[in-house]
């Protein structure tokens, strides 16, 4: 197998523990928060600053103001003008294309689907699945209270759309942007890393 998996999930679906399955079902690297401690110590930036970047994206207007209204698509200003978040942006795409350039791996989210769009041998997969089997799992693995657990789910399913859909230009959770898009709650997690084995085993 001599692809890069990148996942995309909606909170609570599973995405994380399916890509790790997946990643040792292969035999490859698992990229995850390991993304983010390596781009701090390329960039110099400290590890909250990348775990700070998505929470900002709540309000999507107000996140595109804050940023610069996508200030470092203009190269006339430099990457000087850029926003303390585009940097932290862009030095996080560097580290995901030099581990995508090491051999085959899974990323789990970070817009690496977009970053990577013209990388050979890449397949992007989504995960997503019912809201009930999406709060059972944040109450049980994530300790979120049960009393609250949908409305922090949508929340952080909304920061996850606006700082992709502000990024990579493109419809986060849109189904012609991935290979594949699969129902983690229908399956069951494990079969579900199965679904995606044999659907990339199957491809090009």
């Amino acid at each position: 197998m001599n692809k890069v998996i990148t996942i995309s999930r909606q909170y609570g679906s599973g995405g994380r523990e399916i890509g790790a399955k997946l990643a040792e079902k292969f035999g490859i690297p698992f990229y995850d928060n390991e993304l983010i401690t390596r781009a701090a110590k390329e960039s110099g930036f400290a590890e909250s600053a990348f775990e700070n970047a998505e929470k900002k994206a709540t309000n999507s207007l107000l996140y595109s103001i804050a940023m610069g209204m996508s200030s470092y698509g203009n190269q006339e200003l430099g990457f000087s003008h850029l926003s303390l978040d585009d940097r932290i942006y862009l030095a996080q795409s560097d580290v995901i294309r030099k581990v995508a350039a090491e051999g085959p791996c899974v990323i789990v989210g970070r817009c690496a689907d977009y970053i990577l769009k013209d990388a050979e041998n890449v397949v992007n997969i989504f995960i997503w699945a019912d809201m009930q089997f999406r709060i059972e799992r944040a109450i049980r693995i994530d300790g979120l209270s049960p009393n609250k657990a949908e409305d922090n789910i949508l929340k952080i399913d909304k920061r996850r759309a606006n700082y992709y859909n502000y990024h990579a230009s493109e419809k986060w959770g849109k189904a012609e942007n991935y290979h594949l898009s699969i129902k983690s709650s229908y399956a069951g997690i494990d079969h579900t890393v199965e679904c995606i084995r044999a659907f990339i085993e199957g491809g090009k």
